[in-house]
């Protein structure tokens, strides 16, 4: 039902079958608990209904990620950490060829975030085991239930790919999967740029002198957790970052008492995160504050939004959820009140969605620009 791939000699029979073949579905199986980067142990492959187990443990995939790159379309089931552990390996941060079988059910009314057990059972009709989640997918040998768990995860995925694929053809949907997809893809791809990294940490609460704090901590974090190949939580989490700019500790004492503080880190890195709270730039090098969210718009436009976004829903056979998020939306008010521009939208909002969707709701913002300003200025 499955082999096992641990010598390079036998990685050849997979790497010959691919070049036959351009359609994969791919799982990987990796450790991530004690470091920044992931730790292939895994990787799960069907061609043409074959399916191999690779080691990642013991062999040199430069060959193989030069072919998924290549391939016709790649199949994955909730896709994210798979993607982003094949840009590390891969050293290539460009694939756009993948059907994610997680989105695509979204759009047929399964909710956001089916799992790949619960896909199989109403598609399908099969049960699959998920008993083996929280294996130790670097030890070796590995068993036979682990293998098996493994190879279970690609098994039927083309299958259940097919079925999906004629429901979405069918509805005329197949597309904007695709689309989705490939903006998925691009999305993982990206990394905050340096000189944003307190954008994930503060929040329109924040002064700019404790956002410049946040922006210091967040790049010697950035720089540690890289070095160290140890996850950002082990060095300061987000809530401890946010507790020291509040707290303002003077010495390691008061370091030692902010919310999460490892006293390996106070001991080891306390006069530098004191020194980065301190030493700061000249005001004018200070990051403005941050835009306040705002929830809504007048009772009037959003009742009118709602049932736009109802209506195309409706029209296009695609669930609300997923027609538009409640970032999205954000976005376009932003947009909106600061006169922004098409590259400060999501990428979802440009293609298939901004001329069902996206441009007539801006055209409604816009007749409440007046309101939608005076929300933001509610929390200065």
């Amino acid at each position: 039902m499955f082999q096992f791939i641990q010598q390079q000699t036998e990685l050849d029979q997979v790497l010959n079958l691919m070049s036959q073949h351009s359609i994969y579905g791919i799982d990987t199986e990796f450790i991530k608990v004690d470091t920044f980067w992931p730790k292939l142990g895994v990787l799960q492959i069907n061609i043409n209904e074959q399916v191999f187990l690779l080691d990642g443990t013991s062999l040199d995939l430069s060959t193989f990620w030069h072919k998924v790159f290549q391939a016709q379309q790649n199949i994955f089931h909730a896709c994210s950490e798979d993607i982003d552990l094949i840009y590390y390996y891969s050293n290539n941060k460009k694939i756009e060829n993948v059907f994610d079988t997680q989105i695509a059910m979204s759009y047929l009314g399964y909710g956001l975030q089916v799992s790949y057990q619960n896909a199989l059972k109403h598609v399908l009709n099969i049960d699959i085991a998920k008993d083996q989640t929280r294996s130790d997918w670097l030890a070796r040998p590995l068993s036979s239930d682990q293998l098996q768990y493994a190879a279970n995860d690609v098994l039927y995925i083309t299958q259940l790919a097919e079925q999906i694929k004629s429901h979405l053809v069918e509805k005329q949907l197949y597309d904007f999967v695709l689309e989705d997809c490939k903006h998925l893809a691009y999305e993982i791809a990206q990394e905050v740029p340096q000189d944003k990294l307190f954008t994930e940490v503060g929040n329109y609460r924040h002064t700019p002198k404790q956002l410049m704090q946040l922006q210091q901590l967040s790049v010697w974090r950035e720089q540690m957790v890289k070095a160290l190949n140890q996850p950002r939580s082990f060095i300061l989490k987000n809530a401890t970052m946010i507790d020291l700019v509040e707290k303002r500790p003077k010495n390691n004492f008061q370091l030692s008492q902010i919310k999460g503080m490892r006293p390996v880190i106070v001991r080891e890195y306390g006069k530098i995160i004191l020194d980065l709270l301190n030493y700061l730039p000249e005001p004018d090098k200070w990051p403005l504050r941050l835009a306040r969210p705002i929830k809504q718009s007048s009772q009037g436009v959003t009742l009118v939004v709602d049932q736009l976004i109802a209506q195309v829903s409706e029209q296009i056979h695609v669930p609300k959820e997923v027609l538009m998020r409640k970032k999205w939306l954000n976005q376009l008010y932003q947009y909106v009140v600061f006169q922004g521009q098409a590259q400060d939208l999501s990428p979802y909002l440009l293609g298939w969605r901004h001329e069902l969707l996206t441009q007539p709701i801006i055209t409604l913002l816009q007749q409440d620009v007046d309101y939608l300003s005076r929300q933001m200025k509610l929390s200065d």
